[in-house]
């Protein structure tokens, strides 16, 4: 049948001659069932990978709770009051080491009464051994010196027994009193704690929030949320805690008579033992980022800081204020942005060293390992395996390789990133030169044009413009990597954010540095665009 008898076909006999013949027009069973089949082979493989991981018992033990810190670690910090509540019913406040409040912390949402009370000491032993002390009498001639009840010296030592010799023991002041004769009674009373009264804090109210708070007494601890209160009695004697009535939701206590933990959402948490309280209040933002507790300007508005900046009078004889006020941001301690910017210019210089390097490299050989160039078979393989063994082990083995040659620093780094693209960028050079046109290298020759002047002519203005175009990808690519191999102890900010996470408390360290590393990619990545875009010939989009 030909073309033109095919087309003058109407519909109506096209449908006549489909119902005549079904079997031609009838697609294959393999045509039908492969939708089937493939829907079913990725349902079966989904199934076959949850089973194979364990997903779904990975999932139901995962401490959501944690995973959540974590994530609000990026963009808060915690202070972390802890209230330690003594047997004598004082409570004494303490802050970390390094709080984020600075040395000498007092925050406004934080609320304490305080009161004196005499601490230290055991008052109803000290006056029972000094009744003793008075009545007591013997035939010996020396006695011991004991303290009386208002701290003087008594003698009664020659009174009672004849001798003067006597042993000077010390009251809760200090001083000494002597006495008479005791026998063992004296060692007993020079054994006595002392007393001193001391200011304390009786209770203490910590405010998370709008309708939130916990109310801290010695033998009590209420938690406020919302409209719900739960109330907490502390049994100091047998070391437990017991909550009146059920606990809410927002409350959990793993062991009976253990700690109570009761939590805030964003705002924090509180965990309640028999003799401690401590308080973990997160706040929204980064502390402390330009200036750290110890720097004059911090805890100072902009204002304020603007104003020292341009005062004439120096905080610092040797140095300008503004020159300070640099400094103190460069070596903040919390954040130390001075290291973090130089360990991020380590890793961008890796990733060009490295990637500059194995272009270089892989530029020559590539000639080499191309068969349409170098007409040698044993060179071409010789050249090709090389390539696989430099890309097959992969870049993070390289490093951990040469970080146990060179020791940890930028050079490792910058070899494990050489070795590994000079494989890759040697393979992709070479197949682009086995797929040039030869008729423009076939022109070159033509007109008798040396070897060398063939291949200047004829090929690399085919294939220099996507020589620069890869190496420029790898460029961009080593930017991130080198952030990975870092980690190993290659240097650059890798192994600094490594050493953050560790600390499993740094996030927000963490987030910083992250942050800084998407910037600089960002910025490659756009360069990296705009140089291949011009070296291609094409306009950006």
């Amino acid at each position: 049948m030909s073309a033109t008898t095919v087309s003058s076909l109407s519909a109506a006999d096209i449908d006549d001659i489909a119902r005549r013949n079904p079997q031609v027009f009838a697609p294959s069973f393999w045509r039908r069932a492969r939708p089937v089949l493939i829907v079913s082979a990725a349902v079966l493989y989904a199934l076959y990978c949850w089973w194979f991981f364990a997903i779904g018992k990975v999932l139901g033990e995962a401490n959501w709770d944690i995973a959540g810190n974590y994530l609000a670690d990026w963009i808060s910090y915690e202070v972390r009051p802890d209230f330690e509540i003594a047997g004598d019913g004082a409570i004494i406040l303490s802050f970390p080491r390094f709080s984020p409040l600075g040395s000498n912390p007092d925050p406004d949402w934080i609320t304490v009464t305080k009161t004196r009370m005499m601490r230290g000491g055991e008052p109803e032993k000290a006056a029972a051994a000094q009744a003793s002390s008075s009545t007591s009498s013997g035939s010996s001639g020396f006695g011991f010196m004991v303290p009386d009840a208002k701290g003087t010296s008594t003698g009664e030592g020659p009174a009672s027994g004849g001798s003067s010799f006597g042993f000077m023991v010390p009251d809760a002041q200090g001083t000494s009193t002597g006495s008479g004769p005791q026998g063992r009674n004296g060692e007993a009373d020079a054994a006595a704690p002392q007393a001193v009264e001391e200011e304390v804090i009786a209770s203490a109210v910590v405010t998370m929030g709008s309708g939130e708070r916990i109310e801290i007494a010695p033998r009590e601890v209420r938690v406020l949320r919302g409209d719900e209160t739960l109330v907490l009695k502390l049994d100091h004697a047998n070391e437990r805690v017991e909550a009146e009535g059920a606990l809410p939701e927002w409350a959990s206590q793993k062991l009976e008579g253990g700690k109570v933990i009761a939590r805030f959402g964003f705002s924090g948490r509180v965990e309640v033992r028999h003799d401690d309280v401590k308080v973990r209040h997160r706040f929204l933002g980064w502390e402390n980022f330009v200036f750290d507790a110890n720097s004059p300007f911090w805890g100072k508005s902009f204002g304020e800081i603007a104003s020292m900046i341009m005062s004439d009078e120096r905080i610092d004889p040797d140095r300008s204020n503004l020159s300070l006020a640099w400094n103190n941001i460069l070596y903040n301690a919390d954040w130390q942005h001075l290291d973090v910017w130089t360990k991020l210019l380590q890793t961008i210089v890796m990733a060009f060293v490295g990637t500059l390097f194995a272009a270089i490299i892989a530029f020559p050989l590539a000639f080499i390992a191309a068969r349409n160039i170098t007409r040698s078979r044993v060179m071409n393989q010789i050249i090709k395996r090389f390539f696989d063994f430099q890309r097959s082990v992969d870049m993070f083995i390289w490093a951990l390789f040469f970080t146990r040659a060179f020791g940890p620093g930028p050079l490792a780094g910058i070899s494990a990133i050489f070795f590994t693209d000079t494989g890759t960028l040697g393979k992709l050079y070479s197949e682009s030169l086995e797929n040039i046109d030869d008729k423009q290298r076939e022109g070159v020759k033509s007109v008798g044009a040396s070897p060398m002047a063939v291949q200047r002519y004829g090929v690399l203005p085919q294939v220099l413009p996507l020589f620069a175009s890869q190496a420029l990808y790898f460029w961009e690519s080593n930017t991130r990597s080198a952030t990975i191999i870092g980690a190993v102890g290659a240097g650059g900010i890798g192994l600094k954010l490594w050493e953050a996470m560790r600390t499993n408390q740094d996030w927000e360290n963490v987030a910083y540095m992250v942050l800084l590393i998407l910037l600089v990619v960002f910025v490659f990545d756009n360069i990296s665009n705009a140089l291949r875009s011009r070296l291609m010939g094409k306009t950006r989009a």
